[in-house]
């Protein structure tokens, strides 16, 4: 899987990060969800996991030509915390070549969700009656 560097969300140490690949795909990079009551309503099967990410991470989907607003709350959002950041759960990257691609801190790792998924969370700019001109 290749992959193409949409944008990050970070602060030292921190490099929550976007990433198109050339499946139709995205690689979506955060911190290791590791609270225990969050995961046990979440229960993900053995090849998905979760990761957390600021919710600003997904203005960079507009370099992808996807455009508009997070206003959908389902899957691969499974969860929203109060600290403005979203729980994405999606297949773990397990793939070699996509992940020597991409520098992950022992605390993060990433999931791969499909466009369709993350299309159907944006709502469009015409749908929030913004004038585009």
């Amino acid at each position: 899987m290749r992959l193409r560097f949409l944008g990050k969300n970070s602060v030292p140490g921190d490099s929550p990060t976007l990433y198109a690949t050339d499946r139709d795909t995205y690689v979506v990079q955060g911190w290791k969800v590791t609270n225990p009551e969050i995961l046990a309503k979440l229960d993900p099967p053995d090849d998905e996991t979760c990761v957390e990410v600021p919710a600003a991470l997904f203005v960079h989907l507009a370099k992808d030509g996807l455009h508009g607003a997070v206003a959908s709350w389902v899957p691969p959002i499974v969860h929203v915390t109060g600290e403005d950041t979203y729980i994405v759960q999606g297949k773990r990257v397990a793939d070699a070549e996509a992940r020597a691609q991409m520098i992950i801190p022992e605390f993060e790792d990433c999931v791969e969700v499909t466009r369709t998924a993350i299309r159907a969370l944006l709502l469009d700019e015409d749908d929030l009656g913004v004038d585009s001109e």
